[in-house]
């Protein structure tokens, strides 16, 4: 009896791997077909009646909308605004806008409605000043040159001693003079806050984005990639990776990297809802029975 032990112990430990890799495969599957299950949102109860009691009037301009108007960034009449979360983000948000970007599609405006004090959107060609400010901003954008959330704080930095040391605008003063002006500009970066102020965002689709991105204005600013987060965008776009993210994917995604990589805090869904309408139009088109039903299109939208 006691050499079969061993045998016996041993087929109960490869049952019980067996049983932690299917549970694992399970978990991952779910997550995967559920991907924002697990966010801590406000309750979404005001966007169920809405979609139930059809479009309504934007209080501004008068348009038949669903949820929210897509021109004035606002909610629409059946969705009281004080229903709606309100979203502190930690820094300032600016979203340059395609001018062929069609309204009704583009997520931006969700971060312009649920954090409407820390988000601006400009349509293409007008863009913010960012030069004077390049040590201080930075572009989510993927590419060559884009560096991780996490070594934002380091380039930045880097930024700043190079635009100090660069300068050579009085090399006709005495170099003592000159070299006191040089030692008080390097203290006066130093006293500077060199926190990440502002974030921008590109929002068209991935076929539009290069004329905006290769605009002279933006040239100046460091550029950030998103490398490790997949979308579940429901208009994802063929030939493109699963890395493109949609606007506020991109968003929500970056904010909870800055906030453990950069703020150093933990996070505990802070940001969440960012994603508020984001979650429930995604829930409305994985329930929907045909993707390209009519209904579907109009909630979507």
């Amino acid at each position: 009896m006691s050499l079969n032990t061993p045998i016996f112990l041993k087929e109960r430990e490869e049952d019980n791997s067996k049983f932690v890799e299917i549970q694992q495969s399970q978990t991952t599957s779910i997550a995967a077909e559920y991907p924002l299950q697990n966010l801590c949102l406000a309750s979404q109860e005001v966007l169920q009646k809405a979609q139930q009691n059809g479009r309504s009037k934007c209080l501004k301009c008068g348009g038949s909308r669903m949820f929210y108007c897509y021109t004035c960034y606002v909610p629409v009449e059946n969705v009281p605004i004080e229903q709606i979360p309100r979203v502190k983000l930690p820094l300032k948000i600016d979203i340059i806008k395609h001018p062929n970007e069609t309204d009704g599609k583009s997520t931006a405006i969700h971060a312009k409605l649920l954090a409407p004090e820390f988000v601006n959107i400009y349509t293409y060609p007008c863009i913010p000043e960012y030069e004077e400010k390049d040590h201080e901003v930075a572009l989510v954008f993927p590419g060559p040159n884009s560096v991780s959330v996490k070594e934002i704080s380091f380039h930045l930095q880097e930024k700043i001693q190079n635009n100090v040391g660069g300068k050579n605008d009085d090399l006709d003063k005495p170099f003592i003079k000159r070299k006191k002006t040089e030692e008080q500009d390097l203290n006066d970066s130093k006293c500077k806050d060199t926190t990440l102020k502002k974030i921008v965002f590109i929002d068209s689709t991935w076929n539009q984005t290069n004329k905006i991105f290769t605009d002279e204005r933006l040239q100046g600013l460091l550029q950030v990639e998103l490398k490790t987060r997949k979308t579940c965008f429901w208009r994802h776009q063929k030939g493109k990776p699963d890395t493109f993210l949609s606007t506020i994917e991109a968003i929500y995604y970056f904010l909870v990297d800055y906030h453990t990589d950069i703020l150093k805090e933990k996070y505990k869904g802070q940001y969440d809802n960012l994603l508020f309408f984001y979650s429930f139009m995604h829930q409305l088109v994985k329930n929907a029975k045909c993707p390209g039903d009519k209904e579907t299109r109009k909630l979507t939208h």
